[in-house]
């Protein structure tokens, strides 16, 4: 336990705390039991920041402490059985929730809570690299606080010190099962990111492939390649990794674990080579077994001699709530919370009080979805912040009189906002980033009015720069762009992938809280829970806002106001325009974030009375 923790917990009179004190309760509902094999993962991904847990949702209210609880107690029955589990995660550990946002500096608590988990393989998300802070601060709290399991295998740091460029973590790790004795040799990669901060360096994984470290590691005499890595499952960056292994060792298990478009998923590569991703915002930890690995490493089953057992891998989401941890541990309220995950989850709740997360701004008079209902619509999330939100905060005194193009992308709203209290918490779990407000001034409207539809078309002239306007969008609707299958219903707006959310439950099926209903390369019964299905819309990348535009007619000019982020995007639209502007024709319009602004204009038009 660290000493920041037993500091908090010291002083604290004991709470039995198990799931933050306002977390909604699970609620019951029909489940799948877990598949069980000699060796098993539990896997978390993309969790951003929501080691409290849900605090409106009871299907994924369970929080890191109950985690901890729940990974002990795994691991006990493992022990028993003779089998083995490992735990991985795959990065984007920071930026979405105000438990990580909303301290000064930032995770000054999460960076303590997540440690307290026992992880065997770490990986390095893109938002641990966007900003120099937060990327000196994972090479200098996370790595040494998982030192040997974090792998950094295409990820260099820049010592500050020196001006040299050193590996982030070790980048492999070669280790035996303690049960099963298992030989294992794993990487940790990140795909080919281009937007990290200028103190560290992301290698292709094309070019890190070649290498002689990874040449030499593949040819390694074990019995699994394990990948941990923040790459999507069916991107070119597994695709690549898996084809050089496989050149080497053409029967060996590979076995990937992805994250980053924040979906459910598993992916099929060969019989013995398979990829699993296990969601976002701590609502799904990822179940994985395998069954029937052979070498030297393995330790013989007596009743196995004699057999020979075939390669088996099977898949699981778990809802993250105590409902299906008990369910699955075979024990209860009282007999599951262990100590040490109380003592976390106790850590939590201050650290909450602390930061004055439940901190009521105003209460929203409805749900607003950012992709369950169509654009634009009602209760589209998108729609309000184009309408209401961004016509009132878009204001300068200098240039008030200006007609004016508002530009936000659709990727800097990151949750839905539920009917009822809007908190501080809430500003951090819907807006979490740093972005703020550039403007170009007098751009002919001509040019300008067409950039939305350039912004939105996913067009050439972006991916030919090296941009990809996937960038725009929500995580989420990667898996739209690239591997679309049957529609949820016969809408043309509505969409999903593998693990996005398709029908699996007839129409006579019992009353089900609504949740993921998850197809993948295995079929359609990997979510533990059964859930009532869920639409998906897919959202455009930006939306904009006119204002100040004249009654009639169009103007002649306009600026162009636009979130700091999406500033290549506009420059290079522009310029297919026809209008040669560049970085120095940009300004500043504000300095206030775009989350600060959207707190403001809640307390100013959202009562108080919930």
């Amino acid at each position: 336990m660290t000493k920041h923790l037993l500091t908090w917990t010291s002083v604290l009179t004991t709470l039995a705390l198990a799931e933050q004190p306002s977390a909604p309760k699970p609620v019951a509902a029909p489940m799948r039991e877990l598949p069980w094999g000699q060796l098993n993962f539990m896997q978390t991904t993309d969790t951003h920041g929501w080691h409290a847990g849900h605090l409106q949702e009871p299907q994924y209210s369970a929080d890191w402490g109950d985690y901890i609880s729940f990974a002990d107690r795994m691991r006990k029955k493992a022990d028993d059985m003779g089998v083995d589990v490992l735990l991985i995660d795959t990065g984007d550990r920071i930026e979405g929730n105000g438990l990580y946002d909303a301290s000064d500096p930032k995770g000054e608590y999460t960076y303590d809570i997540f440690k307290e988990q026992s992880i065997d393989v770490l990986s390095t998300g893109n938002h641990e690299l966007y900003q120099s802070d937060a990327a000196q601060r994972e090479y200098e709290k996370t790595v040494p606080n998982f030192k040997g399991n974090y792998l950094a295998s295409n990820l260099d740091y820049i010592n500050p010190k020196t001006g040299q460029a050193i590996p982030m973590a070790q980048r492999f790790r070669k280790f035996t099962t303690k049960n099963q004795g298992i030989r294992v040799l794993a990487f940790g990669f990140l795909f080919d990111f281009t937007g990290n901060a200028n103190n560290t360096v992301v290698q292709p994984v094309e070019k890190t492939i070649e290498e002689k470290w990874f040449q030499d590691a593949i040819r390694e005499d074990v019995d699994l390649f394990l990948v941990a890595g923040h790459v999507t499952p069916r991107g070119p960056e597994y695709k690549a990794i898996y084809k050089a292994i496989r050149s080497q060792k053409w029967d060996t298990p590979i076995q990937f674990f992805g994250g980053h478009s924040h979906i459910r998923d598993f992916t099929k590569y060969d019989s013995k080579a398979y990829a699993l991703q296990s969601g976002r915002y701590m609502e799904t930890i990822g179940w994985l077994s395998i069954d029937g690995i052979k070498g030297k490493g393995k330790k013989t089953d007596p009743k196995e001699v004699g057999t020979e057992a075939s390669y088996t891998v099977q898949r699981r989401y778990i809802d993250n709530n105590l409902y299906g941890y008990h369910y699955h541990t075979g024990l209860n309220e009282s007999t599951f919370p262990t100590e040490h995950g109380k003592n976390v989850s106790t850590f939590i709740h201050q650290a909450r009080k602390s930061l004055k997360l439940d901190y009521n701004y105003g209460c929203a008079p409805k749900d607003l979805w950012l992709n369950r209902a169509p654009y634009p619509s009602n209760d589209s999330l998108l729609t309000w912040l184009e309408n209401e939100v961004m016509p009132d905060i878009i204001f300068s005194k200098e240039r008030k009189d200006v007609p004016t193009l508002a530009i936000t992308n659709s990727g800097a709203m990151r949750f839905d906002i539920f009917k009822g209290s809007f908190s501080r918490d809430t500003t951090y779990i819907i807006s979490p980033f740093v972005s703020k407000f550039n403007y170009i001034k007098d751009v002919p409207y001509k040019s300008a009015k067409g950039l939305l539809k350039l912004l939105n078309n996913n067009g050439p002239i972006f991916s030919t720069a090296g941009l990809h306007t996937s960038q725009l969008a929500p995580p989420e609707q990667l898996s739209i762009l690239t591997d679309i299958i049957a529609p949820a219903q016969p809408a043309k707006d509505v969409y999903t992938s593998g693990g996005a959310q398709a029908p699996l439950l007839s129409s006579d099926a019992p009353d089900l809280i609504p949740g993921y209903t998850t197809k993948d390369d295995s079929g359609d019964d990997g979510d533990d829970t059964l859930h009532a299905p869920i639409s998906f819309y897919q959202v455009p990348n930006c939306i904009q806002s006119p204002i100040s535009f004249p009654s009639s007619g169009e103007p002649e000019k306009v600026d162009v106001v636009f979130v700091d982020f999406i500033q290549p995007w506009v420059l290079l639209a522009l310029q297919f325009s026809g209008e040669g502007y560049t970085s120095d024709d940009v300004l500043v319009y504000s300095e206030e974030t775009l989350t600060d602004m959207m707190a403001a204009w809640i307390k100013k038009n959202w009562g108080q009375d919930c």
